[in-house]
């Protein structure tokens, strides 16, 4: 039963009802294979750059499957006992016995207390895991997800007081987001884990979809979505062998217009300045063009759209 007393970890219930979701062709397709994946039996796995809504995806997903949801976040300092549960505390029990009242009789026992984690609970009720950037924690912690994924067992310590396993339930679902291996952070992945899950890689959206995100997310005009939208796309033609800006960037500078009713324009000051707060954190990128140049990189753009 979902009401449950568990353990403290706490399932969250997402509403399928998000209306700042975009779902454009290139989303849907998406969704739809993804669907499938979990339908079938698979775990599925979102790979690729920060900004490319591997998240939202998986959150929306989730909603949609209906369950509950236990959200993960990988972790380098993570080990098994912080995925699957441990000894916290002690629980102490006393009886004492007075039946007869010039005799009494007292017997007291300590012993560990066993928490189950996110896993185990997962598991164990049939919710929807969501683990988030699972690769920033590392390979050896998560090694109990392989009898997981494929025997559908969870092998658990002796200190369980139970069983010495626990038989996945059939409505147990995974879903696992992860960055390239090249960022900062991120382990690589053990190839018997990745075996066992589809991997759908994604990328930067078409122009179209990027328009309706930071429209929706805005609240700005089409006709200004679309001019941040080329500012943004452009610029990160111009990166070379560096962090491409993300979609993120266009809904951070819309966002400050739709704040301040400002305009995005090439005369706009406050509008200029924003563009080079946000998309200049990367200069070393920009065509190896020295970082007092990247300043008139973003006019040019500015001035070619606005």
């Amino acid at each position: 039963m979902i009401n449950e007393n568990i353990s403290e970890v706490t399932p969250i219930i997402i509403d399928s009802d998000q209306p700042g979701f975009v779902q454009s062709d290139a989303v849907s397709g998406v969704m739809r294979r993804a669907t499938n994946y979990l339908q079938a039996g698979f775990p599925i796995h979102f790979s690729g750059p920060a900004g490319t809504g591997k998240t939202t995806i998986a959150m929306n997903i989730a909603a949609r499957i209906g369950r509950p949801v236990i959200l993960l976040h990988g972790d380098d300092e993570f080990g098994t006992s912080d995925l699957i549960g441990g000894q916290y505390g002690f629980r102490r029990k006393k009886m004492v016995d007075n039946f007869i009242q010039s005799v009494l009789k007292s017997d007291e026992r300590v012993s560990p207390e066993w928490v189950d984690n996110r896993i185990t609970v997962a598991c164990k009720h049939g919710f929807t895991l969501i683990y988030d950037e699972f690769t920033r924690s590392r390979p050896e912690a998560n090694n109990a997800l392989l009898s997981i994924l494929e025997e559908k067992i969870l092998d658990l310590p002796a200190g369980r007081s139970e069983e010495g396993y626990l038989r996945v339930s059939p409505e147990f679902r995974v879903i696992f987001t992860s960055n390239p291996e090249e960022y900062a952070g991120v382990h690589k992945a053990q190839d018997a884990l990745k075996d066992r899950m589809i991997t759908i890689k994604l990328d930067h959206y078409d122009r179209e979809t990027e328009i309706a995100i930071v429209k929706t997310k805005s609240g700005i005009p089409e006709d200004e979505a679309e001019r941040v939208v080329n500012i943004i796309r452009t610029f990160r033609e111009n990166v070379e062998n560096g962090f491409q800006p993300s979609i993120r960037a266009g809904i951070m500078i819309a966002k400050v217009l739709s704040a301040t009713g400002s305009k995005p324009e090439a005369g706009n000051d406050d509008f200029v300045e924003t563009c080079f707060d946000v998309l200049s954190f990367e200069t070393n990128g920009v065509k190896s063009r020295p970082e007092g140049e990247v300043k008139k990189v973003i006019v040019d753009i500015i001035k070619q759209f606005c």
